[in-house]
């Protein structure tokens, strides 16, 4: 029977205009959401290779060192930077890897904010803040290298809580034959970010005074935030503006996760057998993902020598080819379940196996392609094609495992993984003291055995069921389930 019109009067004339069923736009707000976020954490990779002053030595004939290529030759005009600062390689992944600080420690109460009150406001702060930390940037970075780290803390734990709260949010609102297609659709705005934020970053450092890319990033966050909170709410019994044939639809296929639902079952959550698998899986990943994030960049600046607009393009083609595999294995995953071709968990571990083994292989690969500069963006191109596939893998398995709390296991496993991002800028700068090719394989090659491990560790132990301490196991129908395992 369908539910009884109640919604305003301005709600009705809104949906009648709206042709996007009110769960697809959340997940476009929450792709949107993490451009946000991303392209205001990315931006400072790319402006550091030029507020740097360059201390790199040549030998007695003046050629460049071993290991580094020769640097290319740019005619166009633009902007000309002799940098501002003095810091060296340890400095600058210091400064780089401050973000994490913040980052860690805001997952948590994050997530069980999320769980417990609200994922909307959660999500709807940690876009704000950093909008506003992104446009106070210029400030603290001509202020002087403490300012500017004490920002990016500010700035991490504004983001800590944005992938649980995008969770909680997806929990309320997509069906589970739909996950993988509008989870993916969702957390793919982390790699759109990034892609916008190197190919943008590049151009706007070369065209124009530096500061311009951080009052950019920043403004379009502030209206994101403005936005959201006018269109968003936590779940489709608080929307007014979305059809009542839709609320029914998301009744009978979702249910009210956020209904009656009992305190944080800590110990059995924790000592869970799948917990242990996102953890370990969770943090290889993010190992290898913030190597290129936050390091890439530098790797092309300082190794490859490409300039400063070649490098932002450089560095957002790779990530044009993971958003485009991310949201076709969306689609294919969803496929392969809904046909019944893979069961649900073996479709998890699969994608989350193969997005971790080739990643790293293209990776170490493109160590080996020397000044090869075409070669060399070839293969990272191909490395983050295949990682594409993790968004329809282990990223979505906080959401199988458990509905009613996944906000509070994505901040657990997401807080750990980002230990990674905190310790791989500084641990790299100390490998790569000479900027070299043969120092910075050795940071492909541990990248790689690193992310391996890491999924055969989930291959083993992952898990796609409601796990018993969850509230929605009692309701979830264990035929139907089980065809899905």
């Amino acid at each position: 029977m369908e539910q009884e019109d109640n919604r305003p009067e301005w709600g009705k004339s809104v949906s009648k205009v709206c042709l996007l069923p009110q769960r697809v736009v959340l997940s476009l707000m929450g792709f949107f959401s993490l451009i946000c976020t991303f392209t205001c954490r990315v931006s400072l990779s790319h402006a550091i290779t030029i507020l740097a002053i360059s201390n790199r030595t040549r030998n007695a004939t003046n050629d460049l060192p071993e290991g580094v290529c020769p640097k290319e030759e740019v005619t166009e005009g633009g902007a000309v930077y002799k940098g501002l600062y003095e810091w060296d390689e340890t400095q600058k992944g210091i400064i780089l890897g401050s973000f994490y600080f913040g980052y860690i420690i805001s997952h948590l109460p994050g997530g069980i904010l999320a769980d417990l009150y609200s994922a909307k406001w959660v999500v709807a702060f940690c876009v704000g803040v950093t909008g506003i930390c992104e446009l106070l940037s210029p400030t603290a970075i001509n202020f002087g290298a403490y300012y500017l780290i004490t920002l990016r803390v500010l700035m991490g734990i504004a983001q800590g809580p944005i992938f649980p709260g995008l969770n909680g949010l997806l929990s309320s609102w997509v069906p589970k034959k739909e996950r993988s297609t509008l989870g993916t659709l969702c957390f793919s705005g982390s790699t759109m970010g990034i892609i916008l934020s190197n190919a943008c970053s590049g151009l706007l450092l070369q065209y124009f005074y530096w500061s311009v890319m951080f009052y950019v990033f920043g403004t379009l966050s502030v209206i994101w935030f403005i936005v959201f909170a006018i269109i968003c709410t936590n779940s489709p019994y608080a929307h007014p503006f979305i059809k009542p044939k839709e609320r029914q639809y998301l009744a009978e296929t979702v249910g009210n996760v956020n209904k009656n639902k009992p305190a944080i079952p800590w110990k059995p959550m924790l000592i869970s057998i799948s917990m242990l698998s996102l953890i370990i899986s969770q943090m290889g990943h993010d190992w290898g993902y913030y190597v290129m994030v936050t390091n890439l960049p530098l790797y092309m600046a300082d190794v490859i020598q490409f300039s400063i607009r070649s490098n932002g393009l450089a560095t957002a083609l790779p990530y044009i080819a993971m958003w485009i595999a991310s949201l076709v294995s969306g689609l294919v995953a969803d496929w392969l379940i809904r046909t019944e071709k893979l069961k649900l968990v073996t479709e998890r571990k699969l994608f989350t196996l193969l997005s971790a083994f080739f990643p790293g292989l293209f990776m170490v690969a493109a160590s080996y392609g020397g000044c090869n500069k075409a070669l060399v963006v070839a293969l990272f191109t191909i490395s983050m094609l295949t990682m594409g596939l993790y968004y329809a893998g282990q990223k979505l398995s906080a959401l199988d495992v458990s509905p009613s709390y996944s906000s509070t296991i994505t901040a657990i496993i997401n807080g750990l993984g980002s230990l990674t991002g905190l310790f791989a800028p500084p641990i790299i700068g100390l490998l790569t003291p000479d900027k070299n090719l043969n120092q910075w394989r050795i940071v492909f090659w541990a990248s790689y055995v690193i992310l391996t491990l890491s999924s055969i560790a989930f291959w083993f132990m992952g898990s796609a069921d409601v796990q018993p301490y969850d509230p929605m196991y009692n309701k979830t129908e264990k035929p139907a389930e089980n065809k899905n395992k």
